[in-house]
């Protein structure tokens, strides 16, 4: 489990006279990744620096890219993709462009204007769980509606889907063990008929934590 970003944020600070904004963006895939990069490249065209980190959950492990695009070596993209990594953040991706104001900062002031334009961007957003899910139908005669209704409210389990056929279909998002769970219900109330997997999908949960605003 992990943490990431309901949505995305933007943030911004002065450091110097020169400008740092930062783009704090939920991403599912490197690729989607490198689509917003260039987005925002575009966005602000006229800045010298674009410089970057991501890191995506893939295959049970995390996928960390980072660019300091142009600015000395060290200074910013593996500053920024640290913060990342210390905060258990991922499937995010974080943009600091930098409009230049005329005033060298030195290796140690580029240090701390990225990280705290990428700080900045983390305390502002809504922070989130994530990990791997699933979506699963289970299929219920009539009289299990309620049963199965009110036991999703109660474990907070999403009802994406209700189909009204022969039988009632519920689809269901639900974490990996949400699912262990639900497949002993047959030993309490609701009697389940059929149960299958239709994909794999990861689950965002709101969660109070101690960074990010609540």
């Amino acid at each position: 489990m992990y943490q990431t970003i309901e949505a995305s944020i933007k943030a911004e600070i002065i450091e110097k006279k020169s400008k740092f904004i930062a783009d704090l963006i939920y991403v599912s895939s490197e690729e989607m990744a490198e689509q917003e990069i260039q987005k925002i490249r575009k966005q602000y065209y006229d800045a010298r620096h674009h410089c970057y980190a991501y890191r995506i959950q893939k295959d049970q492990e995390f996928v960390l890219k980072s660019s300091d695009d142009g600015e000395p070596s060290g200074t910013a993209g593996a500053p920024m993709l640290n913060l990342l990594v210390q905060n258990n953040l991922a499937n995010v991706l974080v943009v600091v462009t930098r409009y230049f104001g005329g005033i060298l900062l030195g290796t140690g002031g580029l240090v701390r204007a990225y990280t705290s334009a990428t700080q900045k961007a983390i305390e502002e957003a809504e922070l989130v769980t994530e990990e791997p899910g699933v979506v699963v139908q289970i299929e219920v005669n009539y009289p299990q509606t309620d049963f199965v209704k009110y036991y999703c409210k109660k474990e907070n389990i999403e009802i994406q889907n209700v189909f009204f056929e022969e039988t009632v279909k519920f689809q269901l998002l639900m974490t990996k063990l949400e699912y262990e769970r639900i497949q002993k219900l047959e030993k309490t109330k609701i009697k389940i008929e059929s149960m299958e997997i239709l994909e794999e999908k990861n689950i965002r949960k709101r969660q109070m934590t101690d960074i990010g605003k609540k």
